[in-house]
């Protein structure tokens, strides 16, 4: 097992500085990659103009980030105009209708829908038309990132993905099914056959969301003081539930957890590690690993990479992509894990680099929190194989997902306490 996490954590944490810095490095990183994979798409000659270098009626290409301009996204300007002119004010629905426009369209009449995610680089091959406005005939992506070399084991060893756990939820049903699963993967449920496969599970990552929505309380805040002494917040009781559970799979196995919407750490990406304080049961066992949101490993030869869902649920609701499975390996293709960052998405504001950027393509390439599980095995044209998972949020489904290291095979295993039987 080899941590490799380290570009997502924070060392110093200042909020002074401008979001302008994040785009700016992300463009000056992926131009390169761009350039050179608009070479091979539309030929060796084709010229790669800035916009301040555009000749009228010259096919070129340009290298850019997409804006995309939704009408009912909210503004801090348009807030604070409504303040002096009182207006009536639409009820958005989504803040990108159908009427939200990017800056740039296809003269075939078609579009893609790809290009409806604001943050991401791209190259547009094209000419400058009488008005200043470019006409997109194609577009390309900067494609699959490098291949990892493979060394993964020659027998059957296993992962297993679960998230959403959310605690604290009251829901009897979800509670049943956490403890079946945990009973499961540490040996203690299930006949010989289910047994021996947990005992060939390597790892346990849990993919954000471990608390409930229904911990976010806000009367303790709204309320005075004196009415609130005496209560105690829900996430309380709700953490040492988890650590609870924490302390039964960490005898057994490695477990890795990940800090999603819902966790007491920080809101804005790359969500810091869970503070061992909060577990003190299970943080005395060294299976337990508190780490990032996004979060990367190799674990017995395999890369992994992942998150706890809200880049892909972000561009969900930005975008007119409705396939969580789609987006996840849109994101991989675009080279970037949250595009949407930090327009719509709340990150740090980084100024030399952007850590989400994919310099290598991972071998297993996961998203939390989803609506239900989605796999596929997507093979690239310089022999990258990655596995896409799109992982169930526990609490709601059941679910969770087993993934094979020999093959890079996955399948789902359900846990319900009223009669139905497990898919394991």
């Amino acid at each position: 097992y080899a941590d490799r996490s380290q570009p997502f954590l924070l060392g110093e944490r200042s909020f002074s500085r401008q979001y302008a810095h994040i785009y700016a490095a992300r463009l000056a990183h992926m131009r390169p990659g761009l350039q050179e994979r608009a070479r091979r798409k539309w030929g060796t000659e084709v010229a790669v103009r800035k916009l301040c270098e555009l000749r009228a009626g010259e096919k070129c290409c340009v290298v850019g980030t997409l804006f995309k301009a939704m009408q009912l996204q909210p503004s801090i300007l348009q807030e604070i105009s409504e303040e002096v002119t009182t207006g009536t004010i639409p009820v958005p629905y989504s803040p990108a209708p159908p009427s939200s426009s990017s800056s740039s369209s296809s003269s075939s009449g078609g579009s893609d829908r790809r290009l409806s995610a604001a943050g991401t680089i791209f190259a547009v091959y094209g000419s400058e038309q009488d008005g200043g406005k470019f006409l997109v005939e194609d577009h390309c992506f900067t494609d699959l990132p490098p291949p990892l070399p493979w060394k993964g084991p020659d027998s059957d060893r296993f992962v297993l993905l679960v998230s959403g756990l959310g605690l604290g939820s009251g829901s009897g049903e979800s509670l049943l099914g956490t403890q079946l699963l945990v009973d499961v993967v540490t040996g203690q449920l299930g006949a010989e056959g289910e047994q021996s496969c947990a005992a060939q599970i390597s790892r346990v990552i849990l993919a954000g969301n471990l608390l409930s929505q229904n911990t976010q309380s806000r009367d303790t805040i709204n309320k005075a003081k004196y009415l609130t002494k005496k209560t105690q917040a829900a996430s309380v009781e709700a953490v040492k539930m988890l650590d609870e559970i924490l302390l039964q799979l960490c005898t057994s196995v490695p477990v890795d957890v990940m800090p999603g919407e819902f966790d007491p750490t920080n809101y804005t990406l790359p969500q810091q590690p869970l503070h061992h304080c909060m577990l003190p049961l299970a943080s005395a066992y060294s299976t337990l690993r508190l780490v990032t949101n996004p979060y990367q490993a190799d674990v017995d030869g395999v890369r992994f990479l992942g998150t706890s869902g809200q880049n892909v649920s972000d561009i969900f609701k930005y975008s007119s992509m409705d396939d969580y499975l789609e987006i996840l390996e849109w994101t991989l293709l675009a080279g970037h894990i949250c595009p949407t960052a930090p327009d719509t998405l709340g990150c740090y504001p980084f100024y030399k680099s952007d850590p989400f950027i994919l310099t290598d393509c991972p071998h297993v390439y996961f998203c939390g929190n989803a609506p239900r599980f989605q796999s596929k095995l997507l093979e690239g044209e310089a022999g990258q194989r990655v596995l896409l998972v799109t992982v169930p949020a526990f609490s709601a489904t059941q679910s969770a997902c087993l993934v094979n290291l020999r093959d890079l095979s996955c399948q789902p295993i359900s846990f319900s306490g009223f009669g139905a039987e497990d898919d394991d």
